[in-house]
């Protein structure tokens, strides 16, 4: 059987990627409020309102695109999170469904590099933030040991975390939403000075193409960057929860603070050109620059620990995605191996390569094109399928999912080639090896048109992908479910 007697001791939890039994699927719906909220309330959110003004547009188009954007894509996660619901394990082992046992290595290879990227430059961000804001105090921000203390204490909180796992990170972060949130309010308060609503009002409309490129934008830097760990949270839920209320909880818990914070955002970056140009450089220090020096500290540690919040969800995914590529080791150590790595890639950006944080982001948006793609397939997949999964077919290649669906790995490799023609690489100079995406640009006004950073590659990926499943794999899903 896949299930065990006991996955979790008073400290640590030992479920890995086998199904959690029914005596522990406990957790309510709205617990799910709590994960989610803690990892997106962060002052990096207000950023985005620069990134998104910086395509062109208007306020009002940016704030469109902004709360379309942020809600859909956690409603997105929402609907993958189903799947942790009525299987109780882990995304990437309920993804095996859809792919094959063996066949989904290929998605959760994408998967696990994905995770350990963006956990990394999460606990980069907070190493520098700590780093300019100890500078704006009067201090060396350039200071070698600062920066090591700084390292040490957070690869320390987020490997710590994510070893002792679920219940642990689900106290902690109902704890960091408190704290955050009441930082975040006072960061709010004290910038409204700063706001000047004619020169947000009076930004020119953008056209279309700039339009669809910050939707994009949007949705990858909020729900699709998470939608690969979506389950893992919801499989603690009660097999009885309603779909609509887990759908409900996570596009709630999840959007609710980002689309305030980018709004704020918008309002700051339209008020100042100078600020919305500093913080394309510097996100942390550029949005302290305006706070008065008493609130700094609170704000760093409020920014640190935000960022924390976020890498911790997805280390401690990163390792159940690890142990379900076959590396036969238990959850915490999966989780440690993960936590090495990321340590080790800090502070080699840290301390060697000040111009690594470009070619790593090219490389991550990259992955972003076959991730939506996979998003799409498993979305088709779950909206598909009445009835519960197959526990034991889940870690059976001879059994009712097989060992390779060829459909749905065809569908993600064509869409991802079809994407990858639609995307530009936005480090050409930091990333030239990166240079060979947009090959299908021609078809829509060339490299220099309108549409060219529309990143049209991870909307037709994942859209195409969803399409083709939801059609192609009817019958062969409705007979997994009547075998």
């Amino acid at each position: 059987m896949s299930e065990t007697s006991t996955t979790t001791s008073t400290l640590i939890e030992r479920a890995g990627i086998e199904i959690i039994p029914e005596s522990e699927r406990t957790a309510k719906p709205r617990d799910l409020f709590w994960p989610w909220f803690a990892a997106n309330v962060s002052v990096f959110g207000m950023s985005y309102g620069s990134f998104v003004l910086g395509f062109g547009i208007s306020f009002w188009q940016a704030t469109l695109v902004s709360v379309i954007g942020i809600v859909v894509s956690f409603f997105l996660c929402g609907l993958i999170a189903i799947a942790g619901k009525r299987g109780s394990a882990p995304t990437m082992v309920l993804s095996r469904a859809a792919f094959g046992v063996h066949g989904q290595k290929i998605p959760g290879i994408v998967s696990w590099l994905t995770s350990i990227g963006w956990e990394t430059f999460l606990a980069i961000m907070a190493v520098l933030a700590t780093a300019t804001v100890i500078t704006q105090l009067g201090g060396d921000g350039d200071s070698i040991v600062l920066k090591i203390i700084a390292t040490v204490i957070v690869a320390a909180l987020i490997v710590a975390a994510s070893v002792l796992g679920y219940h642990t990170i689900m106290k902690m972060q109902s704890v960091l939403t408190w704290i955050t949130g009441a930082v975040t309010i006072l960061y709010v308060i004290l910038a409204v000075p700063h706001i000047d609503f004619a020169a947000v009002l009076a930004r020119p409309d953008g056209g279309i193409g700039q339009v669809i490129g910050a939707l994009v934008m949007v949705m990858t830097g909020f729900g699709l960057g998470w939608i690969n760990i979506a389950a893992d949270w919801s499989r603690y839920q009660k097999r009885t929860a309603s779909d609509a209320a887990i759908v409900g909880w996570n596009t709630f818990g999840g959007a609710i603070a980002p689309v305030i914070l980018v709004l704020f955002g918008l309002l700051l970056a339209g008020s100042d050109q100078e600020l919305m140009d500093a913080v394309g450089a510097d996100p942390i220090g550029a949005l302290a620059s305006i706070l008065p020096v008493w609130v700094l500290v609170p704000f760093l540690l409020t920014a640190v620990l935000a960022l924390v919040s976020g890498a911790v969800l997805g280390i401690y995914s990163s390792g159940l995605t690890l142990i379900s590529l076959g590396i036969r080791i238990p959850r915490p150590s999966a989780a440690a191996i993960d936590g090495v790595i990321l340590t080790l890639g800090t502070i080699y950006v840290v301390f060697f390569s000040a111009d690594f944080l470009g070619p790593f982001q090219s490389f991550l948006i990259t992955l972003g094109v076959p991730l939506a793609s996979w998003a799409g397939i498993l979305i088709a997949d779950i909206l598909r399928r009445r009835k519960a999964y197959d526990e034991d077919g889940l870690f059976d290649a001879n059994g009712r999912y097989g060992a390779w669906d060829w459909t749905s790995i065809g569908t993600m490799v064509v869409a991802s080639i079809i994407g990858w023609g639609f995307v530009l690489n936005g480090f050409a100079d930091a990333a030239p090896w990166n240079n060979w995406q947009g090959y299908l640009l021609g078809l829509v006004g060339g490299a220099d048109g309108d549409w060219a950073y529309a990143n049209l590659g991870v909307f037709f990926a994942l859209v195409l992908s969803f399409l083709v499943t939801y059609f192609a794999r009817a019958a062969k899903i409705r007979a997994q479910e009547n075998a």
